[in-house]
């Protein structure tokens, strides 16, 4: 496995995370009995900021995370797609087929996305594979596990079956970002241009997720905008600097309650953009494109809202919506990305609290263990630090001086131990740069 944590290094990923890996690939060896031909890492990612936004065509402030997904996998000659979780040792299998299926709620849900998207999408699309996967993400914690697993799929059958030939492919999937947008619609289950979509998963995200795990180079913060993907540039994150994350052990699961939650803030976003293109008999595809049409347009939007008689949200819900969409895409994000440029991590610590403030009291997605988890970074000396992901459970991120960072994680630690002792029980915390993104090794 060496040779693994070696191209790993190669990439970017600091030398102690890229051995750790070891472990993971040995596993999916051992689950595959030595018959491997593909390898792949595909990382979890940190929304350093961009909370709720892509869906919407807002932006984002992305990294990679080090820890992720390994994957081998090696071609069947047949239709059939078997995938083993290296770690539990629980195997799904089911068919490249416009009409696979899953069952709700299991992880194999993600798997039946891909493979029905690609049977349905692309005629190169014939041929299964044996796959293996291992993780060192914590399950439903905010970092993109499921979006990881669904790239890491999507590879391999890529691979497999050379889709990059594939005629329908080629024209519409050009560049990284693309495939990302379009991965994006795979979950989401939008249709992607002339691409049809499906069921997805259940969630009405965007593809920020994605983005971030296909794109994000290490050592860099990339600052993109969505509908459609655009990079707008990156910055690097401080050589002194690392991301201690913990995941609160609250799980972030996006099923029954917690997927009408999650969900809720979607569906807000689409009764703001539904008020303005009836009001203006325009028909734009998302809040950024109405927002961004002129000075005046968010004034315009703000006195619809006031006045709208939504069967579904009332007028406060929805402004408190469009005010956390407009401050984190149009003011927050582009100072912060700034202030890194210019090493100004006071001016960074200042913009994320309003950023985590926002999402506290506006977007109303956090739970009070996420809250106390930012507020406790902070008052331990912490750079900056915010909640991220889908919200309703998940992780916080801090920002920390590399020399002292794994004291802080466990002064951090401690802390919600005594605060939370029974999310702390389930809660873990860790130390990571800015990895690079999904690689075939």
């Amino acid at each position: 496995m060496r040779h693994f944590a070696e191209r790993l290094q190669r990439e970017g990923m600091s030398e102690l995370e890229s051995v750790r890996k070891a472990d993971l690939f040995a596993r999916c060896r051992n689950a595959l009995q030595g018959q491997e031909s593909l390898a792949f890492f595909v990382p979890g990612r940190i929304e350093v900021l961009g909370k709720h936004t892509d869906y919407a065509g807002g932006r984002s402030l992305l990294c990679a995370l080090e820890r992720g997904i390994a994957v081998l996998a090696t071609p069947r000659t047949d239709r059939i797609i078997r995938v083993t979780d290296a770690t539990s040792g629980e195997t799904r299998e089911l068919a490249l087929d416009a009409a696979a299926e899953a069952r709700r709620g299991d992880w194999s849900n993600y798997v039946a996305a891909v493979a029905r998207s690609l049977a349905r999408n692309f005629a190169g699309a014939s041929r299964g594979a044996e796959i293996a996967f291992a993780s060192d993400l914590p399950a439903s914690s905010g970092m993109s596990s499921s979006s990881a697993l669904v790239i890491a799929i999507f590879l391999v059958l890529d691979a497999v079956n050379d889709l990059h030939s594939d005629e329908t492919f080629r024209s519409i999937i050009t560049s990284k970002e693309t495939l990302g947008n379009y991965l994006g619609a795979v979950e989401n289950g939008r249709s992607f241009g002339p691409l049809a979509g499906d069921l997805g998963v259940g969630t009405l995200g965007g593809s920020q997720d994605q983005t971030a795990i296909l794109c994000c180079r290490a050592g860099m913060l990339s600052q993109y905008s969505f509908c459609p993907v655009r990079a707008e540039g990156e910055v690097s994150l401080p050589e002194d600097r690392v991301f201690v994350v913990a995941f609160s052990g609250v799980g972030a699961s996006k099923t029954s309650n917690a997927l009408h939650q999650y969900n809720e803030a979607s569906l807000a976003v689409s009764e703001i953009l539904t008020l303005w293109n009836e009001a203006m008999a325009r028909h734009d595809g998302c809040l950024a494109d109405a927002t961004g049409t002129n000075a005046e347009c968010a004034e315009r939007i703000r006195a619809m809202i006031r006045a709208s008689r939504s069967a579904e949200f009332t007028p406060h819900r929805l402004l408190e919506r469009f005010e956390q969409f407009v401050e984190e895409s149009y003011d927050i994000i582009p100072q912060v990305s700034d202030a890194f440029a210019r090493c100004d991590l006071v001016s960074v610590g200042e913009l994320v609290d309003r950023s985590q403030y926002n999402v506290e009291t506006l977007l109303g997605n956090q739970i009070p263990e996420t809250i106390a988890l930012a507020q406790t970074a902070r008052e331990l000396g912490a750079d900056a630090a915010s909640a991220f992901g889908a919200g309703f459970g998940g992780s916080v991120w801090a920002l920390a001086s590399a020399s002292d960072a794994e004291a802080f994680s466990r002064a951090w630690r401690d802390a919600y131990a005594q605060q939370f002792p029974t999310a702390a029980a389930s809660s873990e915390f860790f130390v990571t740069r800015a990895g690079p993104g999904a690689v075939k090794l």
